[in-house]
């Protein structure tokens, strides 16, 4: 596996996952059709770069290999070379269907397809395709460059031959690879959600303050965030998108949003990203 593909760049995932292949001394291909966030993109990978620079953790030719194997393609078919490609656009079944089907009309029949979703079904993705055996998850973790863990899923009709290939590329990312099947949140997130969710429900009823419910967790359990912070990092609009499809999904209470949670995002308070959640931000 020598060149990856990567549907969605210019988000804030899919530019990490550039970065991160590009550095691991892969070619990588980033396709989107807006040519200024295109632009942008490729800007903040520089710039990140660039940091790890200035705090040499890589030296000034890294950083020009890794950029100089980084390209951009606004046409679908420009990923048709690629061995590998990684979709990473926005949560939306529909979107994501329709993302897999065009990919499995120009890659090669021998070409690897993946998702980095964090909720949506992937065998759902894999049977918009021709080649569902060759469909896997590679759910990377936020900022994809650093956060160690890899969530490699496999489905119901992913080959073992796949989910080698999956593991190996993960492994030549340098990251901690864990095997999951395709349910509802995987490993992670099946643990993650409702933990977010009980702290809310706590804050909601009177139980305690947001501070005090954060700091019994990090100065009693010696976690480095509390729960509240956590929501506020992931986007309360985020956490409740995941909440809301594997309630969907699997109808078990301890998955269903928080009456809060929902005010919240209805009131645009986002957490981090819109200044003002559990906590303000400036």
């Amino acid at each position: 596996m020598k060149k990856v593909g990567v549907v969605g760049f210019t988000g804030v995932m899919g530019a990490g996952i550039v970065q991160l292949c590009a550095q691991s001394g892969y070619e990588v291909v980033g396709y989107s059709r807006d040519p200024e966030r295109t632009r942008k993109a490729l800007a903040v990978i520089e710039k990140h770069l660039g940091r790890l620079v200035d705090k040499e953790k890589i030296t000034a030719e890294d950083k020009a290999a890794a950029l100089s194997r980084i390209s951009a393609t606004d046409e679908m078919n420009g990923l048709a070379a690629c061995d590998l490609v990684i979709e990473s656009a926005v949560e939306d079944m529909n979107l994501k269907k329709s993302v897999f089907t065009e990919l499995d009309g120009v890659c090669r029949p021998d070409a690897i397809l993946a998702t980095n979703t964090s909720s949506l079904s992937i065998i759902d993705l894999a049977m918009a395709t021709r080649r569902p055996n060759q469909v896997l998850g590679l759910h990377f973790f936020n900022p994809a460059p650093l956060m160690p863990l890899l969530e490699v899923v496999k489905t119901i009709a992913t080959s073992d031959e796949t989910l080698e290939a999956g593991k190996a590329f993960g492994e030549s990312l340098g990251k901690t690879i864990i095997v999951a099947r395709d349910a509802p949140g995987y490993i992670v997130n099946t643990l993650l959600i409702p933990y977010l969710l009980n702290a809310i429900r706590m804050l909601d009823r009177g139980q305690a303050g947001h501070e005090d419910i954060d700091t019994a967790i990090k100065a009693g359990l010696n976690y480095p965030m509390g729960p509240l912070q956590v929501a506020d990092y992931i986007g309360l609009d985020s956490l409740l998108f995941i909440a809301n499809i594997m309630y969907e999904e699997s109808k078990e209470p301890q998955y269903a949003a928080p009456p809060l949670l929902k005010k919240m995002v209805t009131a645009g308070w986002l957490g981090r990203k819109s200044g003002k959640g559990f906590y303000e931000y400036r």
